[in-house]
């Protein structure tokens, strides 16, 4: 696992303001959120990595917002996980992505009924913390997963995917669709867009490998996370540049704009797109000849981890230390890096073979 990777990778779903899913799907946590706090909660006790996998615990999720289309599968994740370990899977949250108060109070209550943990997609990354903190305080284990608290008030994170994966393999994706030879551009969000920017900077060193010393990055473009914007910029690029052989565009509402665009014109099929998208915003787009792959983590696999690092942890077997092993099923062996972050690994690729296995 890249454990030095930077965690927080929810612009690419926070920012699509269209889509209720994406809105709440990421918070947009921050380096600069956190800090240099290592977590105490993290380091503290001991871990035996020998010890049994308690069964009966109860593993509460707490999404940021209940029946969302990307909860309800991240969720149906944690819950294989928590059941096929023996245990009890319950799901409680706010049906408001904004309503931080009400996960406070959904925190409290989980912690009075006594749940063995609690994964927890914070809407704030501070405003839970004194919740959680008293969670921690009378036993209680606590996960984040999609989106980060201050890393002093939970064990374990739970990332989608490390900042270098997810910059490194968009342009893997769309170099490979364009024969590794002609001009592509980037369609990015707003221009001081943090972990857009991050992601791009690992795009342009990705590209000085010598196996794209035939593909040339011509423009970075900003489309400002409007759709309108992004579809203007599409058009402009292709006007400016009419060799183009191909966009990527590290954010869901980009891409869609872009291959708004692309699917109505000319260039369908002839310029490629790729980047990040969800399967439900780009379905028609791949099944049209617009797009060939997309990619973009996989919600249930991003819970079914959050639930085998919630019995890991109510188990004793880790405590959320930098290097700590944990298995995590079919899903295989995970390593927490710094601050008590666990990456899920490489994102998922999407494409007509299997776009239609999920809905999100």
């Amino acid at each position: 696992m890249h454990t030095s990777s930077i965690r927080r990778t929810c612009a690419a779903l926070a920012a699509v303001t269209s889509l209720a899913l994406a809105v709440t799907a990421c918070g947009g946590t921050t380096k600069s959120d956190v800090k240099k706090e290592i977590g105490s909660a993290a380091s503290a006790g001991e871990a035996d990595p020998n010890a049994p996998t308690k069964k009966g615990l109860t593993v509460g999720f707490l999404p940021k917002q209940v029946n969302n289309p990307y909860f309800t599968t991240a969720d149906k994740g944690g819950q294989k996980a928590v059941e096929a370990l023996g245990s009890t899977f319950k799901e409680v949250g706010p049906t408001s992505a904004t309503d931080t108060s009400g996960q406070v109070s959904y925190v409290n209550t989980l912690t009075q009924q006594q749940v063995d943990a609690i994964a927890v997609s914070a809407q704030d990354p501070g405003a839970l913390c004194t919740a959680l903190k008293q969670a921690m305080k009378n036993g209680v284990k606590v996960v984040t997963y999609d989106s980060d608290t201050k890393p002093d008030c939970r064990n374990v994170f739970v990332s989608q995917a490390g900042a270098e994966d997810l910059g490194r393999t968009q342009v893997q994706l769309l170099a490979e669709q364009i024969g590794y030879k002609g001009e592509i551009a980037i369609l990015s969000a707003a221009q001081t867009a943090t972990n857009q920017n991050l992601w791009i900077d690992y795009m342009k060193d990705e590209l000085k490998d010598p196996k794209y010393k035939d593909v040339k990055l011509v423009k970075v473009a900003y489309g400002n996370d409007d759709a309108q914007q992004s579809f203007q910029q599409t058009q402009g690029l292709l006007q400016e540049y009419p060799k183009l052989a191909g966009i990527v565009s590290p954010t869901t509402v980009g891409i869609k704009a872009a291959a708004q665009y692309l699917s109505g014109s000319k260039y369908r099929g002839k310029v490629k797109l790729s980047g990040l998208g969800t399967p439900n915003d780009l379905r028609s787009y791949v099944k049209n000849g617009t797009v060939e792959a997309f990619e973009l983590w996989d919600p249930a696999k991003l819970g079914e981890l959050a639930g085998h690092a919630s019995v890991a942890l109510a188990s004793g077997q880790i405590t959320g230390k930098e290097g700590q092993t944990f298995e995590a099923g079919e899903l295989g062996t995970y390593t927490i890096g710094k601050d008590g972050v666990v990456d899920l690994g490489k994102p998922t690729v999407f494409d007509k073979d299997n776009i239609d296995d999920f809905d999100f």
